[in-house]
């Protein structure tokens, strides 16, 4: 195997000097990898076959249609009800508010699959609710930007289909499945450190438990909730691609908004039709950026000798899953998420593959590494969010989030170190042999 040490150079330090001058990431990505392309002396129009070859996919098409569903439902009028059935279920307990915040967050994750927006809408109306009864607002900004983290595992998520891409192609149907429990144990996590910590400080209890009020809130928040009955039950069950389950999502979410919670008027969907097209021209440009930079780096048998490399330290299977774990926390704090999986995947996925872990096992522990990234220093746009929705400083929710970065880093070691928190539904309803 023929190595060019200088264009591997080339390529990986003018990528990093651009991320620490602050070059927008997808910049940075095309830039150096450009400068990599001339220095081999290849053809120009090499640059223009990979970025088409990277965004000329079929099961890519489900992104923007996850995205556009996330948009329509977050902004129909969802939120409240989510809150009121999150209420009705955990309400009555110690931190009733904190826990509210996580269990809406696992609710609105299945349905907009992005935490920034999870962040955005949940907390704009929670974390006032929080303060006035008597929370400290650094606690309940840090309590929803970590929950939105739930959003990312929970499908249908926009992220997971990324990542399948950037694997050659694995069954996005699976890793749907493969996010639920884990998404859940992440919300049982926070929800252990919010009780510890609302038991020191006397936070205070919601009303008590009452079967009829959450039989009633079940009811009223069954159109939003259906619609991920709908994207994962079809893709599990065969009857149609991710890309066909996304766009039947779309039409159904717009019915919803406009007709059933009337949360929106046709204006109001010309907007949130707006946003769609500014989240999706970024997640595009960094696709088909990533694209040529992920073809230098298996031209130049990167990831071959990333691999090398890290087996060369130790033979010990714990010990590169840990590796794994601490270069993915790393890219999280200087990168954002789609542009780390689209990035990282090839070169990591074969160390991760040859030490036993699960291409689904690693695209479940890769998203939570992706989101523990976006509430961190100096990059994280969650991070930002949450302090600006809470009109927090940011040094004081870092402060108050530290708690809770630590039930995240056990959940990351339990997906880790356990395949069939992962793995479990994957196998039983979706014939998964791995």
């Amino acid at each position: 195997m023929a190595v060019n040490s200088t264009a591997i150079a080339v390529l990986l330090i003018s990528f990093i000097v651009m991320i620490f001058l602050r070059f927008p990431i997808a910049y940075a990505v095309a830039l150096s990898s450009i400068l990599c392309l001339w220095y081999q002396g290849l053809p120009p129009a090499t640059i223009s076959q990979q970025m088409v070859k990277g965004i000329s996919s079929f099961s890519l098409m489900a992104v923007p249609f996850f995205i556009t569903m996330g948009v329509l439902m977050g902004t129909g009028g969802i939120s409240e009800k989510l809150i009121a059935l999150a209420d009705a279920c955990v309400g009555w307990m110690t931190g009733g508010m904190a826990m509210v915040n996580i269990v809406a967050s696992y609710f609105f994750g299945g349905i907009s699959g992005s935490a920034s927006a999870d962040t955005a809408s949940l907390g704009s109306i929670l974390i006032p609710m929080m303060v006035e009864q008597g929370y400290d607002d650094d606690f309940s900004t840090a309590v929803t930007i970590t929950s939105s983290c739930e959003g990312l595992l929970v499908p249908p998520s926009h992220n997971m289909v990324i990542y399948a891409m950037s694997a050659g192609g694995i069954s996005v149907g699976s890793l749907f499945l493969a996010g639920y429990i884990p998404g859940a144990l992440l919300a049982l996590s926070l929800m252990v450190g919010s009780y510890i910590i609302s038991k020191k400080r006397n936070y205070p209890k919601g009303a008590k438990f009452d079967i009829k009020n959450f039989g009633r809130q079940v009811l009223k928040s069954f159109w939003a909730l259906a619609a991920v009955i709908i994207v994962v039950v079809g893709v599990v069950g065969g009857w149609f691609t991710a890309t066909e389950s996304a766009a039947i999502a779309v039409i159904y979410s717009l019915i919803v908004s406009v007709y059933i919670y009337k949360g929106l008027n046709w204006k109001g969907v010309w907007g949130a039709l707006e946003q769609c097209v500014d989240t999706l021209a970024i997640v595009l440009i960094l696709i088909a950026t990533s694209s040529i930079f992920g073809y230098c780096l298996t031209t130049l048998h990167v990831p071959d000798l990333a691999a090398n490399a890290i087996i060369g330290l130790t033979d010990n299977p714990v010990i590169i899953a840990l590796l794994l774990n601490l270069i993915l926390l790393i890219l999280g704090c200087i990168m954002d998420m789609a542009p780390i999986i689209l990035i990282a995947t090839p070169i990591l996925l074969p160390i991760a593959t040859q030490i036993g872990i699960d291409p689904v096992q690693f695209g479940i522990i890769i998203v939570l590494n992706c989101g523990i990234g976006l509430l961190t220093p100096p990059v994280g746009a969650v991070l930002f969010i949450g302090s600006a929705v809470g009109k927090v400083k940011m040094e004081k929710v870092v402060k108050a989030t530290l708690p809770f970065y630590v039930c995240m880093i056990i959940t990351l070691l339990l997906i880790t170190f356990i395949p069939g928190i992962s793995l479990g539904l994957p196998r039983l309803f979706n014939g998964y042999s791995g």
